[in-house]
This record gives C-alpha cells, structure tokens and sequence, in this order.
C-alpha cells in the first residue's frame, strides 16, 4: 500500500486547523494536528511530516522562529498561513526557510494546488486524480479504485471500467453503445444482457455502501452520475 504523505498543520485557530485537516484528508493526506504549542520542533522530529503549513502568529513563538528551528534539522518544504500580508513578512518568511507563502483567507482549492506543486518539485511526488461524488464516495481514477468513506469497495475489472467512464463524464448521460466500447478490450464477453448485469452488479453495491441510487437510469437514452 502506498504510504501517504504527512502534512503538520501549525495553526491556532481550532476551527481552521480543523477545516484544513478534514479538507486534506480527503484528497488522500495523513495529518497531524498541532494543540501544544511550546515545543514544535520536538513534535516535528517525532512525527517527521512531508510538509509543514505554518501560520505565523502562534503562541509562545512565532512561526517564523519553528521555520528557523525546523530548517536546522531539515529541508521539508513549509508553506506560511497568515493573516499578515506585508511584504516584510513574505521576504522574512523566505529567509528563515519558507518554501511558499498564503495569505488568509484563502481558497482550500488554492491551497491544494500550492501542496501538490511542492510536492511534486521536492520528491516528485505522483498526485493522484480523485474524483469525489454522493455521500462520501471517491474514485481515484489513475488506478481505478473505488472507496467509501475511505474504505475500498471491490469491483471488477469491468465494474471498474463503468464506473470510470460514468465518471469522466460526471452529470452527463452515457450512452450503453459507450459503455460497451469501454469494456471491449477486457477479458469479460460484452453483450447487451452482459451490460445490464454488470451496472446491476455495480449499482448494487454502491447502494449497499450509501443505501442511495448513485447510477440513474435515463430511460432509451443510457446512464448518469450526477
């Protein structure tokens, strides 16, 4: 199993430290959590994170101090939360070994794709395209999985072929002539009949995680996600 990456969020404010970890965990991330704030260095070396979101104004010491403490034990790239949008602390955030900085309030959107960018330079790191739909499911479509509420639901190899076409087409119709295309140059023997048992199959299963209809029937037109 892939081994997650670890974000320390350095923040606080309960309610955004809160709103950031249920974001990022979401998108695949393990997160830690700051809520003593008088020794982050010791929490950092103990947890060893991948990145590290700093807002600047902290009790005891500011976050441009742990930046300084943290850059003399390592190189993990740390990314400023702040309120504080003069340009002095952006040039001060850099000296002491910031690797970006984002001013408050932002977009998680926003934030997400400051992430992933630092990542991706600082370990070449592969994202992972997730497609989020109903009630807590995601499907990471590079490997075709599908989860719920983080737990992978296991389909076949045809199941896994529906659902990623249904999906890369997200609130529009399929058409069955489409999702037949999709699934010929799998082992399993296409048929009209065939079709209709693999979404039953594959409907099935999303109602038995959700107890809701997640694929719809559009009557002579086909099959939708919405």
């Amino acid at each position: 199993m892939e081994q997650k990456i670890k974000i320390m969020i350095v923040e606080d404010d309960e309610l955004l430290a809160k709103e950031l970890s249920s974001f990022l965990i979401k998108w695949g991330y393990a997160i830690i959590l700051v809520k003593e704030f008088e020794n982050i260095l010791s929490e950092f070396l103990t947890c060893m994170p991948g990145l590290v979101l700093m807002d600047i104004n902290l009790p005891f010491y500011d976050g441009f101090y742990w930046c300084h403490k943290i850059r003399q034990n390592s190189n993990v790239p740390v990314i400023y939360i702040s309120s504080r949008n003069d340009d002095r602390d952006k040039i001060m955030g850099i000296a002491e070994g910031g690797d970006d900085y984002i001013e408050k309030p932002f977009g998680l959107e926003l934030l997400r794709a400051k992430i992933e960018a630092i990542l991706r330079r600082t370990y070449q790191y592969k994202i992972k395209e997730q497609i989020f739909f109903g009630q807590e499911f995601s499907f990471d479509s590079s490997n075709k999985l599908l989860f719920f509420h983080g737990k992978e639901i296991e389909l076949t190899k045809s199941e896994r072929r529906i659902m990623g076409k249904l999906l890369d087409h997200k609130s529009n119709i399929v058409t069955r002539e489409e999702l037949m295309m999709e699934l010929w140059d799998t082992d399993e023997y296409v048929s009209d009949g065939t079709l209709t048992v693999i979404v039953c199959r594959l409907r099935a299963k999303l109602k038995e995680a959700s107890g809701e209809e997640i694929i719809k029937t559009k009557k002579g037109q086909g099959y939708i996600i919405t």
